[in-house]
């Protein structure tokens, strides 16, 4: 017969420990459970009644939609308002309208001129009518203490737009 090693006498003997553990611990688990058993249980609330569905008939098919931009179904979408790109450019488009600067008025042959400063220090003499700024800027009137013009200016949806504007007199 052969001897039995040590290291195997060894194994057998902590497996038995450790398979001892575990049913001790199925026995705390089984009494936990019992124990949940027998506490008193909570109140549900019941779901809430689940209103029927009413559905919504659109109506307004004939009017414009609201996710598409343009004017009601049907209308051109031609504006009248556009740049004159064939027009010839005036010295003072080339500038911003915020870096113009009104420094006075002067009256002329019975003509009423404004005094236009551009950012390069020159100051220009401007009539109504004239164009003024990057944006298709036409002076409209002149008074003793602004320039009133109407600017062209893309509307955001593929066309144009008039947009008020006006340089007042700086100091």
């Amino acid at each position: 017969m052969r001897p039995v090693p040590c290291l195997a006498v060894i194994g057998a003997a902590g497996l038995m420990l450790l398979l001892s553990g575990c049913a001790s611990g199925d026995d705390e688990l089984e009494q936990f459970i019992a124990a949940t058993k027998q506490e008193s249980s909570g109140n549900v609330e019941p779901l809430p009644e689940v209103k029927p569905y009413r559905s919504f008939a659109y109506s307004a098919s004939g009017l414009r939609s609201p996710f598409q931009p343009g004017s009601p179904a049907g209308a051109s979408l031609t504006n009248s308002v556009r740049p004159d790109s064939q027009r010839n450019r005036e010295f003072l488009e080339q500038f911003s309208l915020d870096t113009l600067r009104m420094v006075g008025t002067l009256d002329l042959g019975g003509q009423k001129f404004a005094l236009i400063k551009s950012k390069d220090g020159l100051v220009h003499r401007v009539l109504p009518g004239n164009h003024i700024g990057q944006s298709d800027g036409k002076i409209i009137e002149i008074g003793p203490s602004k320039i009133t013009l109407v600017e062209i200016v893309p509307d955001g949806v593929g066309g144009y737009m008039e947009r008020p504007a006006a340089l007042a007199l700086s100091e």
